[in-house]
């Protein structure tokens, strides 16, 4: 599986893997305050699966942010598909979560 990066990673490279993931990089960052941010397009893992024949992707995200401070993981998990709802589960058929505050990702 080949993964790929959107945004800034530890080693501080911008990785651009396409328009959508940009789009969602970008709605992201609009929505929510932002110290990190990965996100993997694992949809080519999961061709022929029926959530990739009708157009949805796979994602992984990591997402480091001070809004998750004091948040438990659903709450956390809230705030990334509140920002991303247009576009699930039409554009976006599965999508993990790593939701951490700036002190957890120490």
């Amino acid at each position: 599986m080949k993964n790929h990066t959107v945004g800034e990673s530890e080693a501080g490279l911008c990785l651009g893997i396409g328009s959508f993931s940009q789009e969602i990089e970008a709605r992201l960052r609009q929505a929510i305050p932002v110290v990190a941010l990965d996100l993997w397009d694992e949809s080519e893992a999961h061709k022929g699966h029926a959530g990739a024949q009708s157009g949805g992707g796979h994602f992984h995200l990591r997402l480091v942010s001070p809004v998750f401070e004091g948040k438990g993981r659903l709450a956390r998990h809230r705030v990334v598909y509140d920002a991303l709802q247009q576009w699930i589960p039409a554009r976006i058929h599965a999508l993990s979560i790593d939701a951490r505050s700036p002190s957890e990702s120490e």
